[in-house]
């Protein structure tokens, strides 16, 4: 298999940001943890959420680690494709709702 650009392993390596800024990082962490308790969402939602984000914003590590704890939270796989669903038509509705600038800008030109 040809090597990806994208490690796998490199996904356990994410706490070592700290690293070259050990403040910024911990408040990060912090706050990230927070945002994943459970709220007004459940955990299970908020996994769902961002799995169908990490897919959005096409983050192969970010798939991994959403795949897996949906799963852990309790989602299942028909949940899961629901959640990339919709996120495939959000980002695919705002594509094509920019056709409306190029539409008004056509126009312009044309006038």
């Amino acid at each position: 298999m040809e090597k990806s650009y994208y490690d796998p392993k490199d996904l356990a390596k994410f706490g070592n940001i700290a690293e070259f800024q050990p403040l910024l990082a911990s408040k990060f962490f912090d706050y990230y943890g927070e945002v994943f308790k459970e709220g007004a969402l459940t955990e299970r939602e908020k996994a769902l959420i961002a799995l169908a984000v990490a897919h959005a914003v096409q983050c192969p590590y970010c798939i991994d680690a959403y795949t897996t704890g949906s799963l852990e939270k309790g989602a299942d796989e028909a949940q899961m494709m629901e959640a990339i669903h919709v996120a495939a038509a959000i980002k695919g509705g705002a594509a094509l709702v920019h056709g409306v600038q190029m539409m008004n800008k056509v126009k312009e030109v044309m006038m």
